[in-house]
């Protein structure tokens, strides 16, 4: 079973909805949700806000916090994740930002990558992930990883509010 499988099988469990918010992974999170049959059950619809500014406008990203920091930043990660959830009136919000590369962005080298996760009840967890491959890898690990930080939280077996994990080659 893929990470979208169990995902959707538990928000789906729960009468739960999700929906996205996407920048470095440019929709490859909506992609790999709607691969599943049945989708439309649980996921209502993602935005791909690669631009700062969308981010902004179209997701409630505090503009200060982008002008000081930067569209990579955990707390960037977290607003989008809440924004997301909140526009599209979903019970769940998931947002990823980061540098896939080939260059550095925001100060952040490549491979950084933060994923965030917006519930009900004030539920909020990010990790920041320290990925390793090219362009295409660090994409498809922030797709896997996000989605295995909502099974964490909808399974009940969420980390610290913050962690580092390394992967890719």
């Amino acid at each position: 079973m893929s990470s979208a499988d169990g995902v959707l099988a538990l928000l789906g469990e729960r009468g739960e909805t999700l929906a996205v918010a996407e920048s470095l992974t440019g929709g490859l999170v909506a992609a790999e949700l709607t691969s599943v049959p049945g989708a439309s059950k649980s996921f209502l619809g993602s935005v791909t806000a690669y631009a700062t500014g969308l981010k902004r406008d179209l997701l409630g990203v505090d503009g200060a916090l982008l002008a000081e920091h930067g569209a990579v930043h955990p707390e960037v990660a977290a607003q989008m994740a809440a924004g997301v959830r909140s526009r599209m009136e979903a019970g769940w919000g998931i947002a990823t930002t980061g540098v896939a590369g080939p260059d550095p962005q925001d100060g952040q080298p490549v491979g950084t990558v933060f994923v965030a996760v917006a519930g009900p009840h004030g539920a909020r967890k990010v990790a920041r992930l320290r990925l390793n491959g090219d362009r295409s890898e660090i994409r498809r690990e922030s797709v896997r990883s996000v989605l295995e930080l909502l099974a964490g939280e909808l399974s009940g077996k969420g980390r610290a509010q913050d962690t580092e994990q390394n992967g890719g080659n």
